[in-house]
């Protein structure tokens, strides 16, 4: 059997809170589900998932920019509700 260790980690209670509920529906404890954690980062050299920031792509943003343009330009045409606009669109 492989020798182990303890550790500690510092984390927000309610974080810790959630896991212990999550990992228990799963059938395992937050220590199992640590080293499975651990398990799968060695196992593929890294995290085990994606680990980025979730920035928009050019065209997205342009056409975010865009649409907060149209809302505060008083010379577009706006809608009070979808068939209204529907309306207009069947003309």
């Amino acid at each position: 059997m492989a020798s182990t260790t303890n550790f500690s980690v510092r984390m927000d209670s309610d974080i810790k809170k959630q896991s212990e509920s999550l990992f228990n529906e799963l059938g395992m404890n937050l220590t199992t589900a640590i080293n499975v954690f651990l398990r799968q980062s060695l196992r593929v050299g890294g995290f085990p998932f994606d680990v980025k920031l979730e920035q928009p792509n050019r065209e997205t943003v342009a056409a975010m920019l865009e649409a907060e343009r149209i809302a505060h330009d008083p010379n577009v045409k706006h809608y009070s509700d979808v068939e209204e606009a529907l309306r207009e669109l069947k003309r």
